[in-house]
Parts: structure tokens; sequence; C-alpha cells
């Protein structure tokens, strides 16, 4: 009798304790994933091409993935700082450096994004012009409207007032040395290519990566998106004056504020949709790109450059 009694205790303990653990287990799993997505695009149709990386997601982590859509960079940035944004994928390299600076352990670089043909894990700053205007070259644009992108943006801002203050002089408040006769932030690089169409700016910045079919808009660009929008024809209409030196392509980023095994299994999920549904990956990073690995270190240039530039302002 008291070795059955002893018997059922031990099971009952055993039951009990594997019950605690699998209720620590998924105390650990959070039931929402917050997917973070760059402001500055149109944003119907961000979340439109980011609805496959939500179901895939969903099914693979057993989550509910919300899409969280910012107006501009500085809300993703602020969702990776406070804790509202648990992932990024293809992260503009200068609002990494943003979060980098004031946290250096906010975030996890899981890899970087690189061209599915060429490997290249680099992207170019461009100006654009109405393909009928007269501008041939960024000195054609002296006493003309200019805009940029995003102040976060790394080709819609840091990179082209890098090069601006060194060629021109001054900085965007005095609109390089009055070189420019105003300077706009659009609010994002499509705004900016609308804007050159219309007549608002006569030149602006985008981002492309200057590879691949130049009537497609390149392999990854700015481009692209307009021409899925109703602008087949947006190669004819503008033309490119002024490349920058190459740029590192956007990180994926994964919030360490997550538990640390779910942290794991996001990293592992965000790489399966790569290889598993590479078209939607595509559709969500704006161009037949892939995961390669990547750390800080391929941002230590740009992380360097942000400071230099905030000590500046």
């Amino acid at each position: 009798m008291t070795q059955h009694f002893f018997t059922r205790v031990g099971f009952t303990c055993t039951i009990l304790g594997m019950a605690l653990v699998w209720q620590a287990s998924a105390a650990t799993q959070p039931s929402v994933l917050n997917l973070g997505i760059l402001g500055g695009q149109n944003s119907t149709q961000q979340i439109g091409d980011n609805q496959c990386v939500k179901r895939f997601l969903d099914h693979e982590l057993k989550v509910d993935t919300r899409l969280r859509n910012a107006s501009d960079y500085t809300g993703i940035t602020q969702g990776l700082l406070g804790g509202k944004v648990d992932v990024v994928l293809n992260m503009s390299p200068a609002a990494f450096a943003s979060v980098y600076i004031r946290d250096p352990d906010a975030v996890d670089v899981i890899g970087i994004t690189a061209d599915d043909k060429t490997g290249t894990h680099s992207y170019h700053s461009v100006v654009v012009v109405k393909a009928d205007s007269p501008y041939q070259s960024l000195d054609d644009l002296k006493g003309k409207p200019f805009a940029f992108a995003d102040p976060d943006s790394t080709s819609g801002y840091l990179i082209p007032d890098y090069a601006f203050r060194n060629k021109l002089g001054g900085n965007v408040d005095n609109q390089y040395n009055h070189f420019f006769s105003s300077i706009t932030f659009s609010g994002g690089h499509e705004q900016d290519i609308l804007g050159v169409l219309n007549g608002q700016f006569a030149g602006a910045v985008t981002y492309s990566s200057m590879t691949g079919d130049h009537n497609s808009g390149y392999s990854a660009s700015a481009f692209r998106a307009l021409m899925r929008m109703g602008y087949p024809d947006l190669m004819k209409q503008i033309r490119i004056i002024w490349q920058s030196p190459p740029i590192p392509s956007g990180p994926i980023l994964v919030s360490n504020a997550l538990p640390t095994e779910f942290k794991a299994k996001v990293a592992a999920a965000i790489k399966k949709l790569d290889t598993d549904d590479h078209a939607c990956f595509i559709k969500t990073v704006g161009g037949p790109l892939h995961i390669s690995q990547g750390s800080v270190a391929d941002f230590q240039l740009i992380i360097d450059m942000k400071r230099e530039l905030l000590s500046t302002r």
C-alpha cells in the first residue's frame, strides 16, 4: 500500500513538473510578434506586400504577427528602442545606426540583404531629374529646388548629405552654401521621384541597386515600386545624373527585448522565409534579394557618419 502511494505521488509530481515546465516555456513564447515596416512609401502597398510574411510567421511561430507601418523612419527606430517593434526586414542602415548609437544592445543583426544574381550586398544613392529637363549633372541643379527623402534614410539623406557637404560646402540648413534654392524632406523615396515628375523639385535623391535591367527599374530600387503603382514608363521619364559609392545593404534586425529562445526561433523563421518562400521575401524587401551573413561591423562606417552628423547639428 505504501509503495503504491509513493508511486502515485511520484507520478503526480512528474506530471506536475512537466506542466510547470510547459507553463514556463509558454510564458517565454509571446503571442504577438510586431513586424516593423519603414515608412516613406505607399502604406497600402507595403501592408499588402507584407501579408505573406504575416501568414508565414503566424504559421511558423504560432503567433499573431502584427504589421507596424510607420509614416516615417523615426517611427520604426523609436519602436525598436521602445520595445514596440520586434523585427525589421531590410532596415535602413542609417536608421539602424540611429538605434545603435542610442542603445548598442537594442537589436541583433541577423543578416544583410544581398543581390540574388551578383551576391553583392550594396546599393547606391542616386539623384534623379526629369528626362526632358536640361540637367545633365549635379552642377546643373545650382539655384534649383531639391529634395531629400527622410532624415534617417541612408541613400535618401545621410550619404548624399555627406557628399554635398564635401563638394559644395555648407550644410543642409544653408542649402549647401545656397547652392540649391530650397531643400525639402519629402517623406520618402517615392515622394521624391513623384516630386520630380510633377515639377515640385528639379532634382531629388532615391535609391537603386544600379544592377540589372534599367528599363525594369534595376534589380532593386524605389523605381520598381512606382512602376507597380501605375508608372510603367517611369524609366523613360527620369534620368539619373549622380550616384554615390556603394552603400551597405539593409540589415535584418531582431529585437533583444524578445525572450532568448523565442528570439532564436524568430531569426530561424525569417531565414526560412527567405529559402522556403523566396517570392514572398522578394516582395517584402523590394527586389530579388536574399539574406547573407552580416554583422554590426558591416555598418560601422554608417554608424560613424551618423555620429559625426549628429555632433554637428
